[in-house]
């Protein structure tokens, strides 16, 4: 079975959002999503966020039809525990969006499993960041 794995916040689901899930899954037969914890979601996107806990957030992405599983993350640090989890999935696929800031790290976790990065083009909606400004939540 060809796995894909994704990662990310996935906090307020917008479209952009919905349209990422869907070209990953089109990639393999099961789809993986790595979701981050609620430390490490108001560590990068700041101490207003998540507008969701991490709870809530599985059951939105489990409601999907194109996920088949939901990795609830802990508050993963150092780069070490990123490849950890690669080893443990062991995906076909790791799919990104277009201007991941980690995009070199995650090819370097593929390419130790043999697995490849194939990204995909950022939809131009607003982002989960501007829509909670747009809704006042920031």
């Amino acid at each position: 079975m060809k796995k894909v794995l994704v990662g990310g916040c996935f906090d307020l689901l917008h479209f952009g959002h919905i349209k990422f899930l869907e070209e990953s899954k089109k990639l393999g037969e099961y789809l993986i999503v790595a979701l981050e914890s609620d430390e490490n979601v108001r560590r990068m996107k700041g101490e207003t966020r998540p507008i969701h806990t991490q709870t809530q957030r599985r059951a939105m992405l489990e409601s999907l039809r194109m996920v088949d599983e939901v990795l609830l993350l802990p508050a993963l640090t150092t780069d070490q525990d990123y490849e950890t989890l690669v080893k443990d999935v062991n995906p076909s696929i790791i799919a990104i969006t277009q201007g991941d800031p980690m995009e070199t790290k995650k090819r370097h976790h593929a390419e130790r499993i043999g697995a490849s990065v194939v990204v995909i083009p950022k939809i131009h909606t607003p982002s989960t960041s501007q829509l909670a400004k747009l809704l006042g939540l920031e």
